[in-house]
């Protein structure tokens, strides 16, 4: 829950950002100069990517929290059998372990999304977020592929 709230806040501010960016693009467009034009344009491609960045993202995680609930009800969760730290930091021979051990599960059935969804912790757990973020993309992708009710 911390972590919804932490990310409401967090783009609540950025969406205040844009519309203050956006905002002064367009005041800068108004001017009409020769100069504030140019500026008042690359003024407003910022909000805009940034807008994009937050709506990609925002997507994504809803996504792979589907994805959760429903490996949750069928009972497939990882289990955290990940060794920690004093401080609680994973142990990265625990976390090197379980990670062979979900990318022999994923190499051996390559088309469950249940398999990559796992390996996607695996590499979260073993810090390494782009491959996770892979992963779990081509969880959500083989997911969607499925057709109703299966």
């Amino acid at each position: 829950m911390r972590a919804k709230i932490t990310y409401l806040i967090t783009a609540a501010v950025l969406v205040f950002y844009f519309v203050l960016a956006g905002s002064r693009g367009v005041w800068l467009l108004e001017a009409g100069t020769w100069i504030t034009v140019p500026l008042g344009v690359a003024v407003l491609i910022l909000p805009l990517v940034g807008i994009w960045f937050l709506w990609a993202n925002t997507r994504f995680v809803t996504k792979a929290n589907k994805l959760a609930v429903v490996l949750e009800a069928e009972g497939g969760l990882p289990v955290d059998e990940l060794t920690r730290t004093e401080g609680g930091r994973i142990d990265r021979d625990s976390a090197d372990a379980v990670f062979a051990r979900r990318k022999a599960e994923t190499e051996d059935t390559p088309d469950d999304w249940r398999c990559w969804f796992r390996l996607a912790v695996a590499y979260q757990d073993a810090r390494d977020t782009p491959r996770a973020r892979k992963a779990m993309q081509r969880a959500i992708a083989l997911h969607e592929r499925k057709p109703a009710g299966v």
